[in-house]
């Protein structure tokens, strides 16, 4: 069951686990510098035995106290631009209507020079500026002045006013790999500014049935614990560097059991970016219906080593694939230099490429290996295309 970061306000007593590094495994007694392993087993009863041990993990504190040090500094660096959103929603009938309160989170960046509160559409939906309450880390609390926000990708920014703000530096999510170290920030369960500690563990996660129609999707998996309320905030490196959004997790319990997901950076500003500019997500177009069937059956049928790329079915007429002669049946696996894993992934890249934008494609077409180039359009202006179809 996949459910979102936010929850309602209610009032519940949550206890938090001690984040830590694990002991390091103890080895035979005729190592140096380790503690006789029979000792273990005792209880540790007498003076001589217990100062033999504090002795011990004295000498190896300071291995585990480096990278305790990171992990503050990274804390110290970018807690001062993570936020706690609170939204008051109007729900129902104008009769029955009720106010429900969410809460969220949120992180401060710098685009171009002014400061913005990236979050999660979910977060802040339905909610009017003058409802929506920034809680900064020095206890202020403000109020947007805008409102971006796009369904597709549950990406929203909100222009705040503010003196003394920090925005927290950006990372390349195109460069998170499996088995990074990461840091969760925000505000689980209204508890703000809460700091939890894991790994990247997997990438690329596309199907994920959201209750919301969030169509473009391309996860980051990451086991740091997240719970209801980190929705929009930040998921970090341990060089300080953004490389997230938290948006959603998958539990049956509704809380933590070590599967999350998050937004790449790259993506989020990306959109954040065009709603700002242009009020609206530019996308680019392709004008390809693709095989969401193909697997590696097909792909050795056609001669491919592996199943890859995305097979196309068919092509909208005048639109831009079929102007660079791309044709059905072929192979797209690689779009602007990066290797195509399938037809959702290549939705994703068309979906972040700048409209009008000339684009190298690495095509495979009745057993060769074709190099092309195709100028993607706007695909405000192929409203006839497919349902997420790039």
């Amino acid at each position: 069951m996949l459910a979102r970061t936010h929850r309602l306000l209610a009032p519940a007593l949550v206890v938090a686990g001690l984040l830590g590094w694990s002991a390091p495994k103890l080895a035979d007694a005729d190592e140096p510098g380790l503690p006789d392993t029979a000792l273990l087993d005792d209880e540790a009863d007498s003076p001589e035995q217990r100062q033999r041990l504090y002795d011990w993990l004295a000498e190896q504190a300071p291995q585990l106290d480096q990278h305790a040090r990171v992990i503050k500094t990274v804390v110290r660096l970018v807690g001062p631009a993570v936020v706690h959103i609170e939204a008051h929603k109007q729900d129902g009938a104008t009769s029955r209507r009720r106010t429900i309160e969410e809460a969220g989170s949120g992180v401060i960046i710098d685009l171009d020079g002014q400061l913005y509160v990236l979050t999660n559409r979910h977060v802040i939906r339905q909610a009017e500026l003058e409802n929506i309450s920034i809680g900064l880390a020095d206890g202020r609390i403000i109020n947007p002045r805008r409102v971006w926000a796009d369904p597709y990708t549950d990406v929203a920014a909100m222009a705040v006013d503010a003196r003394g703000l920090i925005a927290a530096r950006l990372g390349n999510s195109d460069d998170v790999e499996i088995g990074d170290f990461v840091l969760a920030m925000g505000s689980p369960f209204g508890l703000s500014r809460s700091v939890t500690h894991g790994i990247v563990s997997a990438k690329g996660r596309r199907d994920l049935d959201l209750s919301d129609d969030v169509e473009l999707q391309d996860f980051v998996q990451t086991d740091a614990p997240i719970n209801p309320g980190n929705s929009g905030g930040p998921l970090i490196n341990l060089r300080g560097e953004v490389i997230a959004i938290n948006t959603a997790i998958a539990s049956n319990s509704g809380g933590s059991e070590g599967i999350g997901f998050s937004i790449p950076i790259n993506m989020a500003v990306h959109v954040a970016r065009q709603l700002i500019r242009h009020g609206k997500v530019m996308r680019a177009f392709l004008g390809v219906n693709l095989d969401s069937k193909f697997d590696a059956k097909a792909a050795a049928a056609l001669g491919l080593p592996r199943k890859q790329g995305a097979r196309i079915l068919s092509l909208t007429p005048g639109a831009p694939a079929e102007s660079a002669r791309l044709e059905a049946g072929d192979v797209i696996l690689r779009f602007d230099g990066r290797r195509v894993e399938d037809d959702k992934h290549l939705v994703y890249l068309v979906s972040l490429t700048e409209v009008g934008k000339e684009v190298p494609l690495v095509v495979f077409r009745s057993g060769q290996v074709l190099h092309m180039t195709v100028k993607v359009g706007d695909y405000h202006e192929f409203r006839g295309g497919a349902k997420r179809q790039p």
